[in-house]
């Protein structure tokens, strides 16, 4: 098979998946690079036990875990999660329609709504599990960060793909 045929729309089912867990991958990365961006500088979530803080040597915020800064990381990584979400799903949405699925039933501005809502949604949710697991259990924030993705990803790709492409 060619390359040309699987960048395709036609390329079969094996084909769509496979592009459709890349583009997912890639938008992944844009919201995470963005993610670590904001939680090491301006929006400082990061503590110094946070496993991306040893692996990447990223600045982590000093506290001792008494300061009212320390209650509010939930919803400090949350705002940085989001800023990364919008653009992510700028992308996310672009590089769909183009490699991976026929534009659907409805305008493109419409799809554009659905997908970004959909994807809202399930973003929200995945957001309200990170910050009760950071705020309630005290899980690190890359840790919750990771359970965020997964809970996200499964949401998406059955509304992406039944609802948003659905011709």
């Amino acid at each position: 098979m060619t390359l040309r045929k699987i960048l395709s729309y036609d390329a079969g089912p094996f084909w769509q998946l496979a592009k459709y867990g890349l583009v997912g991958v890639m938008a992944t990365g844009v919201q995470t690079v963005i993610f670590y961006v904001l939680a090491s500088t301006c929006l400082e979530c990061l503590g110094p036990d946070d496993i991306a803080v040893r692996l990447f040597s990223l600045p982590a915020a000093q506290f001792t875990g008494a300061e009212p800064w320390y209650a509010s990381r939930g919803a400090i990584a949350s705002v940085a999660t989001a800023a990364g979400f919008i653009i992510a799903n700028i992308f996310c949405w672009l590089m769909n329609r183009a490699f991976v699925f026929r534009p659907g039933r409805f305008r493109w501005y419409v799809e554009f709504a659905a997908f970004f809502g959909a994807a809202a949604f399930a973003t929200l949710l995945a957001l309200g599990i990170m910050k009760f697991l950071i705020d309630c259990f005290g899980m690190m924030t890359t840790a919750a960060v990771a359970v965020e993705i997964v809970v996200s990803f499964f949401i998406n790709f059955f509304v992406r793909k039944f609802v948003v492409f659905r011709r």
